[in-house]
């Protein structure tokens, strides 16, 4: 065996060596590397190991206190430095971008027009009406000098969304410090701010120009866990990004820098006591505030609900800036009644202080409303028959000048694609629903009251005179009918009346008969087509009305003294969609011509030019709230017009009359069920007293479930037709002004001689 230097082997070498001793295996070529790495050249040299010296190191690392402790905590605490240290590099946002428009921002900044057109070009599509201009006006000088400015404005006007931007810019330009948004309820004012922080992080135009304010804001990446360590230059932003207040990034030389942007709802516990203690130490309290229809439809209705708001309003809500300070702020709202909150605040004898502004969608209507008669009749038709109106839209466009005659629009730019005009939008949003159109577009809404106690199925069921049926009372001299067209069955009904209107329902019914006792308009089976095979719908009408009219105008009636009468006035609706043309068609060539006359029933509103102011032309014959014009157009028949809420008012209130009193109005018979389904007909619509341009009307509504009033109907029919002959209740006669007699001039020079 070769001599061995002991303090030069080679690490195989040594290995080798050690592993032979008989202890198995000692150790590896891997565990002498790492040994020889920790060691350093303590044990050897580049290329050999000193025995000795390795022995020694190994006695001495077994004998030493273990440092397996020591260095883990030393690593943990290096782990946490480093980790620290990433988290800090990624809190810092870095540079801001410069400002890409410098001039633009410059613009925006002094003027609050200027800002809306550009940053929100989507938004503010249309050129801005005359209102807009004074509006916009006002809410700059309300952000910038202060004092209080309340808003109505006709829906989709924008108002909610130009006082929302008016905050958002008072926060970019630094007006106010905090401001505040305030709605009905907190869940409504949380939408607000909601819209404001969309604004903030998604508009490009904002993100290009305020990237002082945006940046910070986009580096969140709508992960709220972020707002508590963001940095910028290595100090924290402190920005605020919760669901009911926003606090804008503090960034040295930003005019929106810890800008405070809150919400709360209307109640005084939300709006009391908020305030915000800024980065430098300064607590402030909302300057601006922004209160968006703060009352509810029940609170409007309410007048201690209403009072309530109004206290809070004046109290909490304006007490916000804190003792000795001023607050500015900024209302949109809407009426919903008279002397409700918003309508108090509005007038300015009542507020001064909120220098309230009320603007409509029309100043003034069109003069000509018999051609707009016509194109509401026109556009009904269209859209009962599945339509567009388009048909409308034409009578419009080749009637546009007489039409747009008179009228004054706030707005020329607003109306839809399928509209030629503003004026012809407003006319469609007030046929759909004028109460709506009066409230929400007009700011003028007209009160509703409920009228008196209505008459139940039970008390008209039950209102029995004991005659059989078709029996007419000796008392009695008019015999009217009514029929009521539908597409699937004719409605009528046949009433005697006396002189001072006391009335009988001698019968009704429908044609075909139904042959049940129970059935309403939707389920009818016996149908018009079906008595008339192969005809068209127009003639499956035609042939209703002459078989109808054949049985009950041909027919005699017999009084109670023996007396044969027969049917004196019949009417016949002629407002139902296609059967219009048909009807006077039937009433011209009928051989019964001289007593059946078409009938048009007008719903004359509160804020309706009412009958009796209507011109009265030569050869007109005027009535008790009915009409017929002397004019038979193309039709070549004359027709009667009929003022539906005052008629049905009146025959409601002739069923509240009692038994033997003048004015009643009975049904045939003594068994109750048996006009059950009359009575729901009767009791169908309900009225409400409504009062606007210092007219009190009851306007007749049907009710929300939709029941069938088609008997409801022909009994208004009847009644109108019993004025036309000559009935008339003590208290009510209709005396037209008479003409002025004409003189001769020969006459007048012998009255003077």
């Amino acid at each position: 065996m070769a001599q061995i230097n002991p303090t030069k082997l080679k690490p195989t070498d040594l290995t080798r060596l050690l592993n032979s001793a008989g202890f198995g295996e000692v150790i590896s070529e891997h565990i002498l590397r790492r040994h020889r790495n920790r060691a350093g050249y303590t044990i050897g040299d580049a290329k050999t190991v000193d025995l000795f010296r390795y022995a020694a190191w190994l006695t001495h690392q077994y004998l030493s206190p273990p440092k397996e402790a020591r260095d883990y905590d030393q690593m943990k605490e290096a782990s946490r430095k480093r980790i620290a240290d990433m988290v800090r590099a990624g809190q810092d946002i870095g540079q801001l971008p410069a400002v890409v428009n410098p001039d633009r921002k410059a613009k925006a900044m002094a003027s609050f027009k200027y800002f809306c057109e550009v940053y929100f070009p989507d938004v503010f599509y249309l050129p801005w009406s005359e209102d807009h201009h004074k509006v916009i006006a006002k809410i700059e000088q309300a952000v910038l000098k202060g004092g209080l400015f309340a808003l109505a404005m006709p829906r989709g006007s924008g108002k909610t969304v130009l006082m929302q931007m008016a905050c958002l810019w008072s926060a970019l330009i630094g007006a106010t410090e905090f401001v505040c948004l305030i709605a009905a309820s907190a869940d409504r004012a949380k939408n607000l701010l909601e819209n404001i922080k969309v604004w903030l992080e998604t508009n490009e135009l904002l993100a290009e120009d305020f990237p002082e304010v945006t940046f910070p804001i986009r580096a969140l990446e709508r992960i709220t866990n972020r707002q508590k360590g963001q940095r910028y230059n290595g100090i924290s932003t402190r920005i605020d990004w919760s669901a009911d207040k926003v606090v804008l990034p503090t960034i040295e030389g930003s005019t929106a820098s810890g800008v405070v942007i809150s919400c709360s709802g209307m109640r005084g516990s939300d709006i009391r006591g908020q305030n915000h203690a800024r980065a430098d130490g300064k607590v402030v309290r909302p300057q601006l505030v922004m209160v968006d229809d703060p009352q509810t439809t029940e609170s409007a209705w309410s007048p201690s609900q209403s009072q309530r708001r109004e206290a809070i309003l004046a109290g909490d809500v304006l007490g916000m800036a804190g003792p000795g300070k001023k607050i500015s702020g900024l209302m949109a709202c809407t009426v919903i009644r008279p002397q409700d909150m918003a309508d108090n605040i509005l007038d300015r004898e009542k507020h001064p202080e909120w220098q309230g502004e009320r603007t409509k969608m029309v100043y003034v209507f069109p003069t000509n409303e018999k051609l707009w008669a016509q194109y509401a009749e026109i556009r009904a038709d269209s859209l009962r028959n599945d339509g567009d109106g388009s048909e409308a839209t034409d009578f419009y466009r080749d009637n546009r000048e007489a039409m747009d005659a008179g009228s004054v629009i706030a707005w020329p730019e607003r109306h839809n694609t399928d509209e030629l005009s503003a004026i012809q939008h407003a006319m469609n949003l007030r046929l759909r629903d004028e109460a709506a159109f009066f409230a929400e577009y007009q700011n003028e809404p007209i009160v509703e009251t409920e009228g008196e106690e209505m008459l139940g199925v039970d008390e008209i069921a039950a209102k029995l005179n004991g005659y059989n049926r078709s029996i007419v009372p000796i008392s009695c001299n008019h015999l009217t009918m009514f029929i009521d067209v539908q597409q699937k069955a004719l409605f009528w009904m046949t009433c005697a009346w006396e002189t001072d209107f006391t009335g009988y329902i001698l019968d009704y019914g429908t044609w075909p008969d139904q042959k049940r006792t129970y059935f309403t308009l939707r389920d009818v089976r016996r149908t018009i087509a079906q008595q008339k095979p192969g005809a068209g719908l127009e003639g499956a009408i035609y042939h209703a009305l002459q078989e109808l009219t054949e049985e009950k105008l041909s027919r005699f009636y017999h009084r109670e003294d023996g007396l044969e009468v027969k049917i004196d006035r019949c009417l016949i609706d002629a407002n139902w969609g296609q059967s219009t043309d048909v009807v006077y068609q039937f009433c011209r060539q009928s051989r019964y011509s001289g007593i059946v006359v078409p009938s048009h029933g007008k719903y004359v509103g509160a804020s309706s030019i009412p009958f009796s102011e209507y011109k009265r032309k030569r050869g007109d014959r005027v009535g008790l709230h009915w009409r017929i014009p002397n004019t038979t157009g193309k039709r070549a028949v004359r027709h009667v017009l009929i003022d539906t809420n005052y008629w049905k008012t009146f025959v409601h209130a002739r069923l509240a009359v009692a038994m033997g009193d003048p004015g009643a109005l009975s049904l045939y018979g003594r068994d109750e069920k048996l006009h059950r389904l009359l009575a729901e007909h009767l009791t169908a619509e309900y009225r409400i007293k409504t009062m606007a341009r210092d007219r009190t009307v009851d306007e007749w509504k049907l009710k929300a479930i939709r029941p069938d009033n088609h008997w409801f109907d022909c009994l208004v029919g009847c009644g109108v037709a019993a004025s036309m002959e000559g009935a008339k209740l003590f208290g009510t006669e209709f005396n037209p002004q008479p003409r002025a007699t004409r003189i001769k001039l020969s006459e007048l020079q012998k009255k003077h001689r």
